[in-house]
Parts: structure tokens; sequence; C-alpha cells
């Protein structure tokens, strides 16, 4: 068996942990998350989920990566053989379905950068983005033709992901990640300096960090903030167990795990600030309040901000295209890790070279992800966005903990090896927070999550996620969360190639 790649040191592991981590969610739903529960009171579950679940479980992903030196499928196999490898294999199909749809938001990025220069949106935002950039069809469910605007930068995308990958973990994952993470901090600061200087900035300011007290009341909140955290640091598919299974044999896991988990809260508070200074802005603008403009996800990137640069009243182009530059640095970054997470699972299993592996995966993900690249395209994506991460992301991480927690029973096998090699020693709090907190929080949002969409399914067809049909939701949504796990299982159940998971570089017996 040939020896595994490494990272060329320890700052290139936790640039590329950090670049995972940083991605779009960052920038354009932690900002409202927090404004929505609470405001500067967020903070508070925040940063205890932060301690209770984030850094916990990205500390037990380092160590199953370190300790078993595979894949996901493969380190999950070394850990307890067939019955544990699907676990490893639904991260990675849910990864590979996630690379799919992102790298179309990245496509529109990259068309947005160059939109910028001279703001070629117009004054009608949506209208530009549902019309003229997406060509969108009336209804969800119909593909209609590729949309040449979309598929071109997709291609590109696809094209940078796979010259980075197929150059290997040292000169292409950790080189692109030394430039990209660099570059997106100083591009965001850039952002967030021009969005402080703004009028009214202080009033955007004021609802992203006024606290409501009486928020901390509510379940939801809590709930809320341990979603948040999961969904952000990358855990649970597949992503950093892959990548820590890169690292040497001396390497520090718990520090590794608390830097990446407090840069990528750092990164996030400053989106915040960039985000709802531009927010309070527009608001002064129109005269209005700051509930009146704020929004998340595409609607906050691709419209709300264009709408935010036409009324600046200078710099406009600059600002445009440092914000839509510091998406496509922070999607490219966060790409490339969860592609990873295939390459590394298919070469462990069909003992096949890494170059074959990325033409493999990689092909497979653009031809799938030229779905996106339809007319119908952002239907498919919303649906796939929806049932993927909350029952997919969410479900594997709460099965994981507990299997790993109380059936295999391996948490202190864990914590041994990760005492073993690290300054930060874990003890009684790192075990109570695998074993009860996380696992009641992920099982009570789990509960609520398929209660609540399960119900939607009896009712009127509007009732469902975004009123779409049942139809639809079904095939676009319920099949794709099913299928990876369906894939998983199917997987597992092929044969391993003959020497490629007997023994590991290094593993304490």
């Amino acid at each position: 068996m040939s020896r595994r790649s490494q990272w060329g040191s320890r700052a290139g592991f936790i640039m590329a942990a950090v670049g995972s981590a940083v991605g779009l969610g960052n920038i354009w739903r932690f900002p409202y998350v927090a404004y929505e529960n609470g405001g500067g009171a967020f903070f508070i579950p925040y940063l205890f989920a932060l301690l209770t679940a984030g850094i916990p479980i990205l500390i037990m992903e380092f160590t199953i990566g370190h300790k078993y030196r595979g894949s996901a499928p493969l380190s999950f196999f070394r850990m307890s053989g067939k019955k544990s490898e699907w676990i490893g294999w639904w991260g990675v199909f849910v990864s590979f379905v996630i690379s799919t749809y992102y790298s179309v938001i990245i496509a529109w990025a990259m068309k947005y950068t160059i939109y910028s220069f001279n703001l070629s949106w117009g004054t009608d935002t949506a209208g530009f983005l549902f019309g003229d950039v997406l060509n969108l069809a009336d209804t969800p469910g119909d593909v209609g033709g590729y949309v040449p605007g979309v598929l071109i930068p997709l291609l590109l995308v696809w094209a940078i992901v796979f010259i980075i990958l197929l150059a290997g973990v040292q000169r292409g994952i950790e080189l692109a990640n030394r430039i990209f993470i660099p570059m997106l901090i100083i591009v965001f600061l850039m952002v967030v300096i021009r969005a402080v200087t703004l009028d009214g900035a202080l009033l955007g300011l004021d609802a992203f960090f006024k606290p409501d007290l009486t928020k901390l009341a509510n379940p939801t909140v809590w709930v809320a903030a341990y979603g948040h955290i999961f969904f952000s640091l990358s855990i649970a598919f597949a992503i950093m167990i892959t990548y820590s299974s890169y690292l040497p044999k001396k390497s520090d896991i718990t520090n590794n795990a608390f830097i990446t988990g407090f840069a990528n809260s750092g990164f996030e508070l400053l989106a915040g600030i960039g985000i709802f200074a531009a927010l309070g802005f527009m608001a002064t603008q129109a005269g209005t309040a700051v509930s009146e403009v704020a929004d998340a996800g595409v609607g906050l990137a691709f419209v709300v901000f264009p709408e935010i640069i036409n009324q600046m009243p200078g710099m406009n182009s600059l600002f445009g295209t440092l914000f839509f530059l510091s998406l496509v640095l922070a999607g490219i970054s966060s790409l490339i890790s969860i592609c990873e997470t295939y390459i590394a699972g298919i070469s462990d299993k069909f003992n096949v070279s890494r170059s074959k592996s990325v033409i493999v995966g990689v092909g497979i993900a653009a031809v799938v992800s030229t779905l996106f690249a339809t007319r119908g395209g952002l239907f498919f994506l919303d649906a796939a966005d929806y049932f993927i991460n909350q029952f997919g992301v969410a479900a594997i991480g709460l099965i994981e903990v507990i299997l790993i927690a109380w059936a295999f029973r391996k948490l202190g096998v864990f914590e041994n090896h990760a005492n073993a090699i690290s300054d930060i020693r874990l003890g009684a709090w790192w075990k109570v927070c695998l074993s009860v907190i996380t696992p009641i929080v992920l099982g009570y949002m789990m509960f609520g999550l398929l209660r609540t969409n399960l119900l939607k399914l009896h009712e009127t067809d509007n009732g469902n996620y975004e009123g779409y049909s049942n139809t639809f939701i079904l095939f676009g949504g319920w099949s794709v969360a099913l299928g990876a796990l369906v894939l998983a299982v199917l997987f597992t159940l092929s044969k391993w190639k003959p020497n490629t998971h007997e023994t590991t570089d290094y593993e304490e017996n």
C-alpha cells in the first residue's frame, strides 16, 4: 500500500480546514440567523453550542481521520468494519450532492463579479437575477433548456477545482488555500471597512448587536445556534475526517480543532458586521427599518446587495467586485474540501490512483451539476439544498455521535489518542458533550424537522417547503436525501480491493 499524502505543514492543514469551514453560509446565513434569534443575545447560545458540540465533534473527527489514516469510509471501516463503513459513505454522498449545486452558486458569484464592473444588473435587481441571468422557468420541476450564461462559468469553476485537486494534497489543496484564505480575509476586510463608513451603518450594527435577552428563554433559539454551528463547521459530512487523515503523526489535534472553530466564528462575526452595516445603509436610504431589508441566502447576495451597491455614494463598482470576489474565494475553498471526500473515498475503496479518482469523481459531479444550470435549476437547487442539509448532514451527525459514543464505545479510545499528541487534554466535559448534550439537541432538532416536513405531505401542496408541490418535494427533495443513504449502503456492500484497508501508516493497536 502506498504511503498516504500529508500536509506540508500544520499551518497548511489549518488553512485548509478553515477554508472548508468558511464558506458562503458564513457570509449570507450567519448574520441573519443571529439577527432573527436575539441579536447580541444570540452569541450566548452560539458560543455554548460551539464549545459543547462544534469543537467536540471537530476533535472527534480530527481524531478519527488521524488515527485510522483514511477517507471517511475507510476510517469508519477500520474503526468497526462494515457495521460503521456506511456512515462514511453516507457523508461522502451527501458531500457529492452538495458539490453539484454549490458549484453553481460560485458560478453566479463569478458572473456578478464581472457585472460589478459597470453595475450591469440595473435598477431591478430581482428581475435581472431571475430573468436575465437565470431565465427562470415558470413552474418548479420544469427543467427547460440550459442557460449558457450559467453553464459556461460553471464549467470554469469545475476546471479550476479539477486542476487544484489533480495537483494533490500539498501542491494542490494546501497551496490553493494558502492563496485563497489570506486573499479572502483581505478582500472581505475591505468590504467591511467600506460598509461601516456608509451613512446608516450604525443603525444596521445596532440591529445586529442589540441583545434581546427574552429570546434566550425560547428553546428554538438554542436549537438554531446548534444547527448553525453544525452546518457552519463542515462537520458530519466526511470533510474533516478526510482532511485530518493527511496529518503527520505528531499533530496537536485538540489545538487544531479550537483554532479552526474560533477562526470560523471570527470570520462569521466579521461577516455580520459587514452585512448589517450595508443593510443599515440601505434602510437609511429607503427610510425604513432594518427588518424591512434584512434577508439571507441567494436573495441577500444577488438581489439585496446589488441594490445596496447601486445606492452607494461612491466606489460602487469596487465594493461590488470585492464582495462577489469574496463569495468566489470562500466558495471555491469549500468546494475543494467537499470534492476531496469522494475523491479520497473512491481512491481508497477501489485502489485507484488519485488522478483516476479525480477524473471520475469531479467528472460525474460536473455532469450532474449541469441540471442546476438549466432554466429550472434554481428550484432544484433550493429543494436539494434544504433536504440534503436537514436530512443528510444533521442526520449523519446525530447517528455518528450516538453510534460512536454508545454502540461502538470509542470515546475513551479517541480521548487517549488525542491526549497523547495534544497540549489541551480532553476529559469528562468532552465525553458528556458528545454522549449526552449533542445527541439530545440534535435528536430534538431532527424530530421537529421530520414531524414538520412529513405532516406537510398530507396537507395541500402549498403547505410544503416554499410551497412546492408534493410531487416536486418527493422527487427533488426527499429522493435526494434518501438516495444518498441508499448509495451509501450499496457502496458498503461492495468489497474492498485487496490490500487497501488492512493496515495504516500508524495506528495505536
